[in-house]
């Protein structure tokens, strides 16, 4: 009897570990796909997942900023979907590589032609972008989330430094240095001498193989050699 309490206590426990836990898993990001370097173009990925089990994503809104406003934005085509990109006039111009930039791109919605993103599954939506600005470090892109059943999650709450994750995070690119890519060719170079390290390693043990069966192969003729000896000796001493 108590070992069954203990069990039923321990299944509650478990389940409500997974519906307070499975909301950080469910969260609409976005990540690149390589690097987002600033001042260049990029291509990233806002990922959607389907955190219902009752109800699939039909539309997704993603808001640009317009504090660091985008001159390029180019959604990828995906089958099932429909997309529309919003252009809006900036409350202030912007100075962007020399040229003086008064609208930008505002929303990109994504709306679904078919199913959307069903339960246990989930959608990327790729949007290439640039220039990327030099002066942040971040940009924040507040999402809407809308499913079949017409309720709609907004990702839009801002983190905060020194503070929890908020529920409803908004979609959040890192943005790194150009010097960052010095890394990338010091990890190659570190790949190449390990590469000719192994090289160098496999190479000499490939000797030191050949060179044992050398030894025993002299060893085996050398032998043959005695004994061929030995019994022409005992040839001689009979005749």
């Amino acid at each position: 009897m108590k070992t069954s309490r203990i069990a039923a206590a321990a299944a509650v426990a478990g389940s409500a570990v997974l519906v307070l836990s499975s909301p950080a898993f469910a969260h609409v990001s976005v990540q690149p796909e390589g690097a987002a370097v600033k001042g260049g173009y990029a291509v990233v990925d806002f990922k959607v997942p389907n955190e219902r089990d009752d109800a699939s994503t039909t539309k997704l809104e993603v808001t640009f900023p317009t504090e660091h406003p985008l001159a390029s934005v180019m959604p990828e085509p995906i089958s099932g979907w429909t997309v529309k990109v919003t252009k809006s006039k900036l409350a202030k111009p912007a100075e962007m590589h020399g040229e003086t930039i008064t609208e930008a791109v505002t929303k990109v919605t994504w709306t679904a032609t078919g199913k959307g993103v069903e339960p246990g599954y989930f959608q990327k939506f790729p949007v290439s972008v640039g220039m990327l600005p030099t002066d942040a470090d971040q940009l924040v892109f507040k999402a809407l989330q809308t499913y079949s059943d017409k309720d709609v999650v907004r990702w839009i709450e801002v983190q905060k430094d020194g503070e929890e994750e908020p529920e409803n995070p908004a979609p959040t690119l890192t943005l790194t240095s150009a010097s960052a890519s010095g890394a990338t060719a010091e990890d190659a170079s570190d790949k190449t001498e390990t590469t000719a390290s192994d090289s160098t390693s496999s190479s000499a043990d490939s000797s030191d193989t050949t060179a044992r069966v050398l030894g025993v192969v002299g060893i085996a003729v050398g032998a043959a050699g005695v004994a061929y000896g030995v019994l022409a000796g005992r040839r001689r001493t009979t005749v």
